[in-house]
């Protein structure tokens, strides 16, 4: 009987560190503990003041018929928080709080519903949440067409679609929609592309395709030639798409980002497989409304000269005379098969600028075709 009892002391389980941590250690401990649970109601006051305040902005929108979403007050609103912020937080994680501040105060006025290219767990899904937060109503569309027939329609407040990559250049559709739709760019966001190669198992044994978004396949293709070039690539409507396949059917695998391998219960076969480790997109928030000067702005342009020599030069003179610095130049097909083009143009500058506008007032003379995407603020 003694033999038995000292052997289940021995094979007692130990109390948690917490509980077994040095008395001299306690009284410290608890002051710090006293002293962050008070800051946490003092910030939980100042919360509810800040919302308060943001509901009676609201109200005052809501009589002179304004938007309920102002991307340049937003801006504002983080750069003065990053002008203010001591450390030790980084300005990333300090501007993510305020974002979602921010959202959660402007739901109070209303909800706002975004169309994105889904299903969830895609890169525009993140492009979504960094530019508007999680307090809104994320609609997910099939295409790119869809994301834009969606907000043409009314059916979503925003659209965010991918505009370029830093490794593959434009993403070429959404030129050709922006051409033709009556939104306007009210937002740009700048977003690190980390693809990954996943499957439900972890690993490749049984995997007979890798499925992906047509440009992240491109984005991986050295990667992929090097470790699985006999595997057949399939490119998909989106790279949530590729991660939804791959978690009901074990023959595929998907290359998609964090989200979507959490979302869909997915195990990374490999990690970081983009052949650019700088690899990053670029997104454009699409509206009905227009962008007021936030004070570090960007102006995207479409234009098109007639089809006679030095007209591009001539073109863009306006910019150079008035100190206005161009950030992109892309010409993209006008399809009329006459080898026209049109060009797509990013100033540095809001319209509204007085240079600016000067500048792109004699542009426009100069152009056969002038189209204004809107201004917007520059992205963090």
């Amino acid at each position: 009987m003694k033999a038995a009892t000292k052997a289940r002391r021995r094979t007692r389980v130990p109390r948690p560190p917490e509980l077994t941590a040095p008395p001299a250690m306690d009284e410290p401990l608890l002051d710090l503990r006293r002293a962050i649970d008070e800051i946490d109601r003092r910030l939980v006051a100042l919360l509810s003041e800040r919302a308060r305040l943001a509901q009676r902005v609201g109200e005052l929108k809501h009589a002179a018929e304004a938007p309920v979403y102002r991307p340049e007050r937003e801006a504002e609103v983080l750069r003065n928080v990053a002008a203010a912020n001591p450390g030790p937080l980084s300005g990333a994680a300090l501007a993510a709080i305020f974002r979602e501040v921010m959202s959660a105060c402007r739901a109070l006025e209303r909800r706002l519903r975004v169309a994105f290219l889904g299903p969830a767990g895609t890169f525009s899904e993140m492009a979504l949440l960094k530019q508007f937060g999680s307090a809104v109503e994320a609609v997910p569309c099939l295409s790119i067409d869809e994301v834009f027939r969606t907000a043409e329609a009314g059916g979503a407040d925003f659209a965010i679609a991918p505009v370029e990559n830093s490794t593959e250049g434009s993403i070429t559709r959404t030129l050709d929609l922006l051409l033709a739709t009556p939104l306007s760019i009210v937002a740009e966001v700048s977003l690190p592309v980390e693809h990954h190669l996943l499957t439900s198992a972890g690993s490749m044994q049984g995997v007979t395709r890798i499925c992906a978004h047509a440009q992240a396949l491109a984005q991986c293709v050295n990667w992929l030639n090097q470790h699985y070039p006999s595997v057949e690539r399939q490119p998909v409507a989106s790279n949530g798409e590729a991660a939804r396949l791959a978690s009901a059917d074990p023959t595929i695998a998907a290359i998609a980002g964090e989200a979507a391998a959490s979302r869909y219960g997915l195990v990374p076969v490999a990690c970081h497989i983009q052949d650019d480790p700088a690899n990053r997109t670029r997104f454009v928030a699409l509206g009905r409304q227009h962008t007021r000067p936030s004070g570090r702005d960007k102006t995207s342009l479409i234009l098109a000269v007639a089809h006679k020599a030095g007209a591009v030069h001539h073109m863009l003179a306006p910019l150079a005379r008035h100190g206005v610095s161009m950030t992109r130049f892309e010409s993209r097909p006008a399809r009329t098969g006459a080898w026209e083009y049109y060009f797509y143009v990013d100033v540095e500058g809001h319209q509204q600028d007085p240079g600016v506008a000067v500048a792109l007032e004699q542009l426009r003379g100069e152009c056969a075709f002038y189209k204004s995407l809107g201004s917007y603020p520059v992205a963090a």
